[in-house]
């Protein structure tokens, strides 16, 4: 699901105003993965953006392909999932099974009969071959299946890098190679900074083992050295193995990796591996059963099939990233977690982070001591992060991200983190890049920054608080404040600026910490519903999607609708929920069921944009839930769900979304043609308690227990007088006691 261009059933209702402007596809990929697991392994072509499929890089309106065909040139490791133009694109240590000369080495041959699971990837080769791939925590294992064959061939690339579009390539700048004989062979490459050791071990008795370079063989080496490579310089090497075969005979592969050494490699191969002539099997078996038990931690009941398919592959896809490479960094030589992909910081933070700090806290608690680490060793907390040396700081798209979710581990009483070394690190950061001139003037263009910065003031602060730091807090929470700084007291929206993704409409409804405040400057509960109806196209004409190839005309005019952009992109994730803080929780359940209605279905082409490393597809999950977190805040709000029953499994229980009233609704790819009508929350119980709030403490959520929804077909008041929390709330009377 989301590997192919979009293609979903035309939209009717309220989805069909929304427009979609960036590329029309889910860029997920099918290979085979672990649960937030260090290795990936897929098929590779060198299209953009994970190294599979058809297409190049484009920015707007519906993929161009690169390719006519689904086609291989080998089997890769490490591997985006669902992002954009993020710059490292991995695929390194190509595996290519052969039946054909050296020199054909890079050719691509058409993919057939292709089989994608949790864990596990399998197609067959138009050259005959079938070849199958499994993953465990930091191994993979290919098993090549080969025809009759007089002098049959599994080559490894280690040169090889990137994608095969411009500017796509990675090209190691050190690297080493050596073969040991008895089909084992290690090898080192750095590639963007870091030293990717790898320790192969290839089950090929009576099969000759050769260093190549150039595509030539070199006859009874054992050793490469390259102390220095360039772009200009480079040359493809590795090594290879080479025998007959009989019909249907397999060959299997198993390479252990690291970030430190070979040694270490071969160590995490035997860990994984053992010491048995095969080990497909069992990997498979282990990487299979650690899945089966994440996925069980989200469960649902009722739902069409295609509905239940599309959220478990949401589920699927919200565990992939970050990669946990535990005892790995190549930076600092202590043991502990160090977290990479953590790509797309400013989308999974609302949605990603959240999901993982509710089912899996303990690998939550490891991606913050891990990114803290980082900041200690490079100076800042990074934006992006990725297994190359320095922070990507991916300055443009936000700031003050890692923020949220240490002050929503914080409030959860998460244990294990020196919180004290925790605070030093978020006020520092808060002054660096665009925080400098935040700190000045308590505005920064562009000016979303201005938002992130002072709703990073405000995590801070609540963080400091709880410390008893409140000298620091207070001044904190003052220069949070300055959110206002942001907005034209006349238009209720954001200023003029720049924009990353979208325009002021995209970014003026994010959930602030003072959402009472804002929607009073924007002329009250009335006028701020209004403007949400009219960015969410309530009453509005149905449009047009851009094609492929969109003209700059046709672009600016679908931007100057000021529109939803839908889950197409994500500066909109969150803005369905500002109708909570109105008063309007009715309005939320249309936008949410039309969205999830029209706008995700099964199949390759079942995304409506870039999965940006499971942030969206965590949000499909929330969204099915009736849940919303508001990262850094400690709350979740509420809405009616897409089942009738679901099961979070938290680390401290089970919480327990149930229903009384609920109706099933098909979704697009069911054959629906007209477009049904929300189902809204009538009225609400907490263990049996009356809850008249839209909203829940996330350590409510955490701590288990049971929530019932009584829905309806027609809006009711439930909601409407009870609003989410806000900074500028008058303190909370204290209770009298007797």
């Amino acid at each position: 699901m989301g590997v192919a261009a979009t293609d979903l059933p035309r939209a009717h209702g309220l989805a069909a105003t929304w427009w979609r402007p960036k590329p029309q596809v889910g860029n997920t990929h099918p290979g085979a993965t672990s649960p937030l697991g260090m290795v990936s392994a897929c098929a590779y072509s060198g299209a953009y953006p994970t190294g599979y499929g058809r297409y190049t890089k484009n920015t707007e309106g519906v993929p161009e392909e690169m390719f006519g065909r689904l086609q291989a040139s080998g089997f890769s490791h490490f591997q985006q999932s669902g992002t954009g133009a993020i710059r490292k694109y991995y695929n390194y240590v190509r595996v290519t099974p052969m039946v054909q000369p050296l020199d054909a080495l890079g050719e691509s041959w058409p993919l057939h009969d292709e089989v994608a699971e949790a864990g596990y990837y399998a197609a067959t080769l138009d050259t005959g071959v079938r070849c199958e791939l499994t993953v465990g925590t930091k191994v993979a294992v290919h098993r090549y299946t080969f025809p009759e064959h007089s002098s049959a061939r599994v080559v490894i690339d280690l040169s090889c890098g990137g994608l095969a579009i411009e500017h796509g390539r990675t090209v190691p700048l050190r690297a080493q190679v050596e073969s040991m004989g008895h089909g084992r062979a290690q090898g080192t490459v750095v590639m963007e900074g870091v030293p990717l050791s790898v320790y192969l071990d290839v089950d090929s008795p009576g099969w000759r083992q050769m260093l190549w370079y150039d595509r030539r063989l070199i006859d009874g080496g054992t050793r490469l050295d390259f102390d220095s490579i360039r772009h200009t310089t480079l040359r493809p090497f590795g090594m290879l193995f080479m025998g007959p075969t009989e019909p249907g005979q397999t060959i299997e592969v198993r390479l252990g990796f690291s970030l430190r050494g070979c040694e270490q490699a071969r160590q995490n191969l035997e860990n994984e591996c053992g010491h048995a002539r095969t080990a497909f099997d069992a990997v498979r078996s282990r990487t299979r059963v650690r899945w089966g038990d994440h996925l069980d931690r989200v469960q649902v009941e009722g739902g069409t099939p295609a509905r239940r398919t599309v959220f478990s592959t949401a589920l699927y896809h919200s565990l992939i990233k970050p990669c946990f490479a535990d005892d790995e960094s190549p930076f600092w030589p202590t043991s502990g977690p160090f977290a990479f992909d953590v790509c797309t910081m400013w989308d999974i933070y609302k949605t990603q982070l959240p999901l993982l700090s509710a089912i899996v806290p303990d690998r939550a608690a490891d991606l913050l001591e891990s990114l803290i680490r980082v900041c200690e060793e490079e100076g800042n907390f990074p934006v992006g992060y990725r297994m190359a040396r320095g922070a990507d700081r991916f300055h443009r798209q936000g700031s003050a991200l890692v923020h949220t979710a240490l002050a929503d581990a914080h409030a959860l009483g998460r244990v294990g983190l020196d919180w004290n070394w925790a605070l030093v690190h978020m006020v520092d950061d808060l002054r660096r890049l665009y925080g400098e001139d935040f700190f000045e003037h308590g505005v920064v263009h562009p000016i979303t920054h201005t938002l992130d910065l002072a709703y990073g003031y405000h995590c801070t602060a609540q963080v400091a608080r709880a410390l008893n730091d409140r000298r620091l807090a207070d001044d904190l929470e003052e220069r949070g404040r300055q959110w206002a700084n942001a907005f034209d007291p006349g238009t209720g929206l954001l200023r003029d600026s720049e924009f990353y993704e979208g325009g002021k409409w995209n970014y003026s409804f994010r959930l602030l910490h003072d959402m009472a405040a804002r929607i009073a400057l924007a002329g009250g509960d009335r006028a701020f519903a209004g403007m949400l109806d009219r960015f969410f196209g309530f009453g509005a004409a149905p449009v047009t999607q851009p094609g492929l190839r969109p003209q700059p005309a046709e672009m600016a005019a679908g931007y100057a609708l000021n529109r939803f952009e839908g889950l197409n992109n994500e500066p909109d994730m969150e803005a369905p929920w500002a109708y909570h803080y109105a008063g309007r929780p009715d309005r939320t359940a249309q936008v949410v069921h039309a969205a999830l209605t029209w706008q995700f279905g099964t199949g390759p082409g079942g995304l409506p944009g870039n999965d940006d490393s499971g942030g969206l597809s965590s949000w499909y999950v929330w969204a099915s839930l009736g849940l919303f977190p508001i990262a850094g805040q400690n709350l979740f709000l509420v809405n009616a769900p897409a089942f009738a029953r679901s099961v979070l499994r938290t680390g401290g229980g089970e919480f327990v979304v149930e229903t009384s009233g609920h109706r099933e609704t098909p979704i697009g790819v069911d054959g629906l043609d007209r477009d049904l009508p929300a189902q809204y929350v009538q009225s609400a119980t907490l263990n049996g308690e009356p809850l008249h709030a839209t909203h829940l403490s996330a350590a409510t959520v955490h701590r288990g227990g049971v929530l019932h929804l009584r829905l309806g077909p027609e809006p009711s008041g439930w909601g409407r007088e009870a609003r989410p929390p806000s900074l500028s709330d008058p303190p909370a009377k204290p209770k009298e006691t007797r």
